[in-house]
């Protein structure tokens, strides 16, 4: 029965939950075991099974009430520790914020709950999102489900990696993960999983540990596009502690699951193709383009002439808001302190312990744009391109509705690999940030697997506010794929 319950999407288990067929208890149950058997990836930073189980039976208590919150009534999922919440440990996978246990629930988090998910534990990520890899965590890196050819562990990607690796093992139906460049997306490639980045605005940010304000967007990981629609729509709304929360009526995602593309106009921008980009992406890419067309979709070539700028943009304003944001860790408040002989020695031994070597790196980098000298240099200049960047997407959905490209240009690499060349790191992120900078809807769909039996990810990026679309092309996408692959030892 266990093995049964923990290879359910949330759809499915939805349904039986309805029927009868278990309770959320037996289902909230079945995922802390299959927890308990998959520590070795080092998923989770904190787990909660108590606090699991009282969610179930007060879910079930409702139910037998007559008294369903929704589709996410009684589901069991994970939350990537970004996400503060109410007095559970809360790390942002760093040292700095040991012991740090909030007093207040993250607006996604507050949601999931008043819809009656069931949390199972606090995931592990890297520092302060910062990393494609998991492999910055102070708590040690994330294993992916799935191995290497020769047996060799894999990263799950990141930022979200330990989210990532929960759903695709089979622990959690659905995990909460936070994108900024690409850190649900790219995970959800690796993983073979799907990953969607709403707009930026659709969730709340209140509550959630910044890495850079202005592209920081939460979103879910789940086993289906079906699933992604349904969590969606019990995280996201507009919030009125968030000041950049879109204050838009919820649309019915799950309703947008039409089946029909018919007519659809996908652009298929020449600037992705990169020199040296494998043959299995170009054929997995060249896949989805016939999968679209043979369901009556009309693809077309575009040109998004200032891609090619968006990840060194990208990495001039992410590390200068993240330079400015972090700035608030000083071991006075919360989290870890490092005394010294006075408060500036205080403030130096606690941030030079606290934080670990990328987000040293980052907040360097994020100073030294904004300092004196080098701001409109670098940091004026990076936001005028960003605009630019944002214009091409404007321009481009004048004429086509989505766009589809892969979602990252390998597969999963192994764990120790890139450590010590942080550029080739970021690279990992070249087909994700484009759509992060201007704010837009994207999504990261399993499509195939390349030569050495890893997954690989199609990538479809929508006009603000319109997931519905994204979400349509999506699972038109997926069902022409037929994705099954699975890690070893993880059912159907």
């Amino acid at each position: 029965m266990t093995a049964l319950l923990t290879v359910l999407t949330i759809a499915k288990a939805r349904d039986g939950l309805v029927a009868g067929d278990f309770s959320a208890e037996e289902l909230t149950t079945a995922h802390l075991e299959a927890m308990g058997s998959k520590r070795d990836l080092n998923a989770f930073v904190t787990e909660t099974p108590e606090l699991a189980l009282e969610r179930a039976r007060a879910s079930d208590a409702r139910r037998a009430g007559g008294d369903v919150r929704g589709a996410m009534d009684g589901i069991p999922v994970a939350v990537k520790d970004l996400f503060c919440t109410e007095g559970v440990l809360t790390t942002a996978g760093s040292h700095i914020l040991d012991g740090f246990r909030p007093s207040y629930e993250s607006t996604v988090t507050a949601n999931l709950i008043e819809a009656g998910a069931v949390m199972l534990g606090k995931t592990n990520m890297d520092e302060f999102a910062m990393g494609s890899s998991n492999m910055t965590s102070y708590y040690g890196s994330v294993k992916s489900p799935w191995r290497g050819s020769e047996g060799q562990d894999l990263v799950p990607g990141g930022s979200s990696g330990g989210s990532a690796a929960a759903v695709a093992a089979r622990v959690s139906m659905g995990a909460t993960g936070t994108d900024t460049g690409g850190s649900i997306r790219q995970p959800a490639s690796f993983c073979g999983i799907v990953g969607l980045k709403p707009t930026y605005g659709r969730c709340s940010r209140w509550g959630i540990v910044a890495f850079a304000s202005s592209l920081d967007q939460a979103g879910p990981l789940t086993r289906s596009v079906r699933d992604a629609a349904i969590m969606l729509g019990a995280m996201a709304g507009h919030d009125a502690k968030d000041s950049t929360s879109a204050p838009f009526a919820l649309p019915d995602f799950e309703a947008a699951l039409t089946g029909d593309i018919r007519g659809l106009k996908v652009g298929i921008p020449k600037e992705y193709t990169l020199d040296g980009m494998s043959n299995d992406i170009q054929a997995l890419w060249d896949d989805g383009v016939k999968w679209l067309e043979e369901q009556g979709a009309e693809c077309q070539e575009l040109s998004l002439p200032h891609t090619k700028y968006a990840l060194p943009t990208y990495y001039i304003v992410a590390p200068a808001e993240a330079s400015s944001n972090l700035a608030r860790y000083d071991g006075v408040r919360y989290g870890l302190r490092v005394n010294g002989a006075s408060i500036d020695e205080m403030y130096e031994n606690t941030r030079g312990e606290g934080f670990g070597e990328e987000v040293r790196r980052r907040i360097l980098i994020g100073t030294y744009v904004l300092s004196a000298g080098y701001y409109d240099a670098y940091y004026l200049k990076a936001q005028k391109v960003r605009t630019l960047i944002a214009r091409d997407f404007r321009q481009a959905f004048e004429v086509v509705d989505v766009l589809l490209t892969p979602t990252a240009p390998t597969a999963a690499f192994a764990i120790g690999e890139k450590t010590d060349d942080p550029v080739a790191m970021y690279l990992n992120d070249v087909f994700t940030v484009p759509a992060s900078m201007a704010g837009l809807p994207a999504i990261s769909v399993p499509a195939g697997l390349d030569a050495d039996g890893l997954p690989l990810g199609l990538h479809l990026i929508g006009r603000p506010f319109d997931e519905e679309t994204v979400l349509r092309t999506a699972e038109a996408l997926e069902t022409a794929a037929g994705f099954t692959a699975r890690p070893d030892g993880v059912g159907a």
